[in-house]
């Protein structure tokens, strides 16, 4: 079982995401993400070491976020990351608040206990859109990401400690307006 800190939309604004959720299931071997049962979000932190308890990461959280308030992120292009599966999602405009809070999570707890992807240095923030892109639908995917011209914005207002799979949510706080 694994921990995550994240900051998830769970307001309307979301549909945008979620609509976006749906376009990519159709290149998923199976749709990824509305099967997850959780909202659109941006995970700034993976521990899979049992030296990182839930307080840990719950009270590391909580203090990367004192002081910030819900962030509005716009969002103009879907990229993706190369693998099989491929992955989709959605880009964040510059947004100083999501490096803030990852910088404050890192010095936190030592990242050596993060997963790889997570670490300073390494770290891309995404919102997910399609983990299981099926090999076989790889350039129609990418065909997707390259013609999306869109603009969406989204209201990021809820920080969380989740242990996964499944997502189960340990502890929240919604963050003020």
């Amino acid at each position: 079982m694994a921990l995550a800190i994240n900051i998830r939309a769970d307001n309307s604004s979301a549909t945008e995401i979620e609509r976006l959720w749906d376009q990519v299931a159709a290149f998923e071997v199976e749709p990824s993400m509305r099967a997850l049962g959780y909202r659109p979000h941006f995970t700034f932190a993976i521990y899979d070491s049992p030296s990182i308890s839930e307080q840990t990461a719950w009270d590391a959280m909580l203090t990367a976020v004192t002081g910030e308030a819900q962030l509005r992120i716009e969002f103009r292009q879907i990229r993706w990351f190369e693998g099989s599966p491929l992955v989709l999602w959605a880009d964040p405009a510059s947004n100083g608040a999501l490096t803030r809070i990852h910088s404050a999570i890192s010095a936190a707890i030592d990242p050596a206990h993060c997963r790889p992807h997570y670490r300073p240095g390494a770290w891309t923030p995404h919102c997910t859109l399609g983990t299981r892109i099926a090999d076989e639908r790889h350039d129609d995917a990418i065909a997707f990401a390259r013609s999306y011209d869109g603009r969406i914005e989204v209201l990021f207002d809820v920080v969380d400690c989740v242990a996964f799979p499944p997502v189960r949510i340990i502890s929240e706080r919604r963050l003020p307006s």
